[in-house]
Order: C-alpha cells, then structure tokens, then sequence
C-alpha cells in the first residue's frame, strides 16, 4: 500500500516534475562514469571538479546561472509549443531575430529614460521572436505543413540576418571583427546582486515558468493547449478552436524563446557580435524533454546543463577527463527519460487501474 501510494504521489505533474530530471540526472552521470573509469579517472573525483567549477565559489555559480538563463527561457519555450502538439524547433532562429532587434532599439534610441527604453528592447525583441515563430505556427495550423523542417531552415534566416545587420546598419566601425556599438546603459538589465554579472533575467525567468504553470493547468486556454496536444481531433469535436490555440501557442513559445537572447545582449554581452550564442535553440529540446515537458522540471533541466558546460572545464583541467563527456552525460539522461516516461505509461497506468478494479495487484483477476 505504501508503494502504490508513492506511485500514485509521483503520477502528479508537480511531483513528477521534480523526480523526472532527477532520475535521468543521476542516471546520465552513473552511465558516464563507467567511461571516465575506463580512462582510469575516479569519478568521484571527477565530479567533484566538475560540481566544484559550477557551484564551487561565486564566480562559479554566477557563470553557472548566467548559462541558466538562456536554456530555461528556451525549455520553457519548447514545453509550451510540445504540449501543443508542435515542435517548436525554431528557438535559435527566434531568439536570434529578438536578440537583433533588441540591439537595434538599445542602440539607436540613446537619451530614453530607463523605465522605457529598457522594457521597450525586450518586448521589441519579443515581438520579434513571436512574428518569427508566427510563420510556422500558421503554416502549420492552417495548411498542415511540417513545422519541424520549416523551423529548422528558420534558424537559418534568423543566424544569417545577425550576420547581416553587424556587417552593415549595426556595425560598429573601426572594429577587428563584426560588431554593434555598445547598447545604450539605459537599456540594460539591472544587475540584482551587486558584484557579480547576474541580472534581472533570473527573476524573469521564474516568473514565466510560474505563468506558464498556471497558465497551463489553471486557465482555460492551458486545458485547450492540452487537449490539443493530446488529441487534436478530440479537441476539436469538443468545442475547441483547434487551428487558434496553435497558432496563438507558438507564437507565446516564439515570445518565450526571445527572451533568451534579449537577457544575453541587454544583461551580459551588451552588444551584437556574430554567432553570440551557439546551439541553445537546440539544447532547448533536450532542457524540455529531460525536465518532463513541465516548467518546474524545465528550470531544474536548465540548471543541470548549465552546471555541466560551466564545470566542464575545470573537470578537464584538474583530472584530465575530456569535456565531450558532458554532452554523454547530456544524452544518457535525456535517453533515460524518454525510456523512464514509455514505462509509466505502459506499466504504472495498468497499475492504478489494475488497483481500482483489481485490488491493487498488476494483472489480477
């Protein structure tokens, strides 16, 4: 009785939010250290270093959460679409484009005060991010077209306008490389804790997580992103407006992801360079899927894969092991999850109504 009273607590989303990243988190780093033994490395001690490099001192926590940022805000963008039944692959494209305009703002509207020019860049950077993942969230809804392959070459057209804009309109002259001037101070995120470069982004992250929650699964539109995402035919037999909720759905992902790289240009960087963050559009899916599809779980995500890139490098340094084995242990956990979620559907489903027809007991008659 006690077992299946735990199952039926892990069975909530809350409570499985927590337990899904956890158990492909130690399954992905009890996998990889059969490899680092194999190189003849304690992994013990070689999780030390790496837990070390990312938590160890304030430096190394300040990196850590700064990696954090961009892949919750990127997670949480690709939980909202997925749950929608769309694949929102298309996160490095939009937070491109957001990260583009928001420069663009910061950088030719100088002598605003800062209670406008600042919200003014992020939510220019949003409407950015939310036109971009408009396109293929409409072709999608409307004409049934394939939303992974057109996000994906959307990627493109967002990485190369980048390219385009600090090669021309944005460029800064007299420079080595291609760059934007710097952004205008009054387009900065305010920094919350005086000595280190962490910004106002990390509240803004969990405020949307929290909003997404409730959002969806205590609002009205959260039970039609759901119920489409579950069974779109259902849905709309039901009374839902199957083809708005999609299209509204990516655009509020597109928005979402816009913010990973409106937070890096107005918090961190300060300015537009080429290829200014690489792959966390696509890092996204792996945050997503490993935190559960569910936003708590997503932070959680987020905040593993950030420790992992912020301590690869000390891990390497003090006892050798190569920095490649992050992305292993990125991919086992990720695996561990997919294969962890095809057992409950399959073995503790049966149990909870094997429990209520069958006493409890798997299979009983």
């Amino acid at each position: 009785m006690k077992l299946l009273k735990f199952l039926r607590i892990f069975e909530r989303e809350s409570w499985s939010a927590i337990f899904t990243p956890i158990l492909g988190i130690f399954f992905g780093l009890a996998i990889a250290a059969l490899f680092i033994r194999q190189q003849g490395i304690n992994p013990l001690a070689a999780y030390r270093e790496l837990f070390l490099g990312a938590f160890g001192d304030l430096d190394g926590l300040t990196f850590t959460l700064l990696r954090f940022i961009p892949l919750s805000f990127t997670g949480l963008a690709v939980t909202l679409a997925y749950r929608c039944g769309v694949f929102n692959i298309g996160a490095e494209g939009q937070l491109y484009v957001a990260a583009l305009v928001a420069t663009w703002i910061g950088v030719s509207l100088p002598g605003l005060p800062a209670y406008i020019h600042l919200p003014l860049a992020l939510l220019a950077g949003m409407a950015a991010g939310a036109v971009f993942a408009l396109i293929p969230g409409y072709l999608k809804a409307t004409r049934d077209f394939n939303e992974i392959l057109i996000t994906i070459l959307m990627n493109y057209i967002g990485i190369y306008l980048v390219g385009l804009a600090v090669n021309t309109f944005l460029m800064e002259p007299n420079q080595p490389a291609p760059q934007s001037a710097l952004v205008a101070k009054s387009a900065w995120l305010p920094i919350i804790f005086p000595g280190t470069f962490l910004h106002a982004g990390l509240i803004l992250v969990f405020i949307f997580a929290g909003l997404i929650y409730y959002i969806l699964w205590h609002s009205t539109w959260g039970y039609e992103i759901r119920s489409v995402g579950l069974n779109r035919e259902a849905a709309l037999y039901g009374g839902v407006a199957v083809k708005r909720v999609m299209i509204l759905t990516m655009v509020a992902s597109g928005a979402l992801a816009s913010f990973a790289g409106s937070s890096e240009i107005l918090g961190v960087q300060h300015r537009l360079l080429e290829n200014f963050m690489t792959g966390y559009g696509y890092d996204a899916i792996a945050v997503a899927l490993l935190g559960g599809l569910h936003p708590f779980g997503t932070l959680l995500a987020a905040l593993f894969f950030g420790a992992l890139r912020n301590g690869a490098n000390s891990m390497q340094i003090a006892v050798g092991v190569p920095v490649a084995i992050v992305y292993i242990i990125q991919a086992l956990a990720v695996l561990s999850i997919i294969g962890v979620t095809a057992a409950r559907k399959i073995y503790f489903q049966g149990w909870f109504k094997g429990g209520k027809v069958n006493g409890g007991i798997p299979g009983s008659n």
